[in-house]
């Protein structure tokens, strides 16, 4: 993942503060406020009666992977994105357990403290997922569901995908790091661009220089390949789960309207499965960007941003006409 967007290295007016819980401490990252009608609202910015919304990354994201989606919704929710345990800038937990599993417990874990929930619930990659497992255990916590190339089970993954998921086998990474030793931080970000976006060159020279920065700060982390390792194989091990505790289970559980967003030229998460996860997702809306790839959000933040725009104006009629309904009733009786 990469871990800015395009000329994204945090948008301007944007917060990061730390939330702390048992065994967990948690990097969450808000956008500026939108503007207000005079000064005394601007004063009062933080006092919003917007609908919350939280943003989860992908496998080696962070916050950052919404700097760019989130000021677009500012009018329309009140957005945050978290870093997961061990990614951007939040440290990996007190237990190690890196699973999808985990990861949702989390967000759960995060939502309740918060008193936010019901959100709307976004995710990205292997934080779609996570959401996933979510919306399905929690439906209370879930305003809606958007699932932006979401990481659910295809076996065989296509070809493009395999060297993600040997991450996942501690020999496989080992001999990775060795063979990549000599890698220039410019060599991995070229590499990373091209398997997660569409058409890397839509990256401006500022955007690839921060998310150079970036890499290279990450790559000092002492514990960086070790969150890398055990989530890949969180992932692997959440693909190879049947019954009920599958996701494509769990996603038959979803209650909350859904919308899908899929990449045509996704090298990670294939367009294939795009049809799959429709029929899973009750009553889902499934988008599909052509020229974009794993990162939408990041590559085309409009056209996500319009989507969930549709989404909410999708929901508020089916609720006005439901209480339309409702009140009709009433006057009859």
């Amino acid at each position: 993942m990469p871990p800015a967007g395009p000329g994204i290295t945090g948008a301007g007016g944007e917060t990061v503060r730390w939330v702390t819980l048992p065994g967990l401490t948690l990097n969450v990252r808000t956008p500026a406020a939108p503007p207000k009608a005079d000064a005394a609202d601007r004063a009062n910015a933080a006092v919003s009666d917007r609908e919350p919304a939280l943003c989860v990354h992908g496998l080696g994201g962070s916050s950052l992977n919404w700097s760019a989606l989130m000021p677009l919704l500012a009018d329309r929710v009140a957005a945050e994105a978290i870093d997961l345990p061990g990614f951007g800038d939040s440290p990996p937990p007190d237990d190690g357990n890196y699973s999808v599993h985990a990861q949702a417990r989390t967000v759960i874990r995060y939502l309740d403290a918060a008193g936010r929930g019901p959100v709307h619930l976004i995710g990205n990659s292997l934080g779609g997922a996570v959401v996933t497992r979510v919306a399905a255990a929690r439906p209370d916590l879930v305003r809606t569901l958007t699932l932006i190339s979401p990481a659910l089970p295809e076996i065989p993954p296509q070809v493009t995908a395999l060297p993600t998921a040997l991450l996942a086998i501690p020999a496989v990474a080992r001999l990775f790091r060795r063979l990549t030793r000599e890698w220039t931080p410019e060599q991995r970000t070229r590499e990373v661009l091209a398997l997660c976006y569409g058409d890397p060159a839509r990256v401006t020279p500022e955007g690839f220089n921060a998310a150079v920065d970036e890499y290279v700060r990450r790559h000092e982390l002492p514990y960086f390949w070790e969150a890398m390792e055990r989530t890949a194989r969180g992932v692997v091990n959440a693909y190879t789960l049947g019954g009920q505790h599958g996701l494509w289970r769990q996603a038959e559980r979803v209650l909350a309207p859904t919308l899908l967003v899929y990449g045509g030229r996704d090298r990670l998460v294939s367009h294939r499965m795009a049809r799959r996860a429709a029929a899973a997702f009750r009553g889902s809306r499934l988008v599909t960007l052509p020229e974009a790839g794993h990162v939408a959000m990041m590559e085309y933040p409009e056209a996500v941003a319009r989507e969930f725009r549709e989404l909410l104006d999708s929901v508020t009629r089916v609720t006005g006409a439901a209480v339309t309904g409702a009140t009709a009733d009433t006057g009859r009786s």
